[in-house]
């Protein structure tokens, strides 16, 4: 081994254990436990006091007793309490006792998500697996930015969904000597976000694609992309989340035999 894939291996090895300790964290992906769609008319939510609907008119209404426990904004839920979630944003909270509710919008439809530190998930947790980490996926791309970057819309790991990224240019990189092309989304807070299929997805790693996020390029457009570094989404881990699948055209020609594989 040389130095710098001792180094490489290294850095990886603080890196990975980083994303699992994120991973873990008490409220954190591992810790859903519901995924409840809203509708107008006001229902009980199992394991949730109060009564909850969407409004019909970009909000949604919880009804509790102070008794009940819930909370929202540093006060309790007394009555009825509005709250306003955003598209696309992390939602609005409710806690209850050391529980989460988010209470998200997506699209025009709003849903429930509850985060319990007691998750079996959450408790199970051993790991994420990863490929091997090797000097030959880092690789060294070009972007190339639109003119103007592009609203596009892409489906959801819940039928009937979508999400609505930007585009901002394309990628591109080269892989046993095939050239491969990505659309790029913008990510946060000015780098990219290359969300793709390749020909592990469905066997070794997650069917619904994987993502690898980078700093914003240099002036002349050249980036290096660590694919060891390439990560799941959090609908690998857990069932109830509402992840974006790839754009349609990245689905790239080759199997990336890197970054995380399939969770147990």
């Amino acid at each position: 081994m040389t130095t710098t894939e001792s180094t490489l291996q290294q850095d990886w090895a603080t890196w990975h254990a980083e994303r699992e300790e994120e991973l873990l964290l008490p409220h954190g992906w591992l810790s859903l436990t519901a995924l409840e769609w809203l509708e107008e008319t006001a229902r009980e939510i199992p394991g949730l006091p109060g009564t909850w609907r969407a409004t019909g008119d970009g909000g949604v209404e919880v009804t509790a007793a102070a008794a009940d426990g819930l909370v929202t904004g540093g006060a309790p839920v007394d009555g009825t309490v509005r709250l306003e979630p955003r598209d696309g944003l992390p939602g609005a909270l409710v806690t209850v006792g050391d529980r989460r509710v988010e209470v998200a919008r997506r699209t025009d439809s709003y849903a429930l998500r509850v985060r319990d530190p007691q998750a079996p998930t959450r408790a199970a947790f051993t790991g994420v697996p990863a490929f091997p980490v090797e000097e030959r996926w880092v690789v060294e791309a070009q972007f190339t930015p639109y003119a103007e970057p592009r609203r596009i819309t892409v489906g959801a790991v819940v039928d009937g969904l979508n999400h609505f990224p930007t585009a901002v240019g394309t990628v591109r990189f080269t892989v046993d000597g095939a050239e491969q092309v990505l659309t790029a989304l913008a990510g946060k807070p000015d780098g990219l976000s290359l969300h793709f299929r390749d020909g592990t997805s469905g066997s070794s790693t997650y069917g619904g694609g994987r993502i690898l996020k980078v700093a914003a390029p240099g002036p002349d457009g050249r980036l290096t992309l660590d694919l060891n570094r390439v990560v799941n989404l959090p609908c690998a881990l857990t069932s109830f989340a509402t992840c974006p699948l790839p754009p349609a055209e990245n689905t790239l020609s080759a199997a990336i035999e890197a970054g995380e594989k399939l969770p147990a």
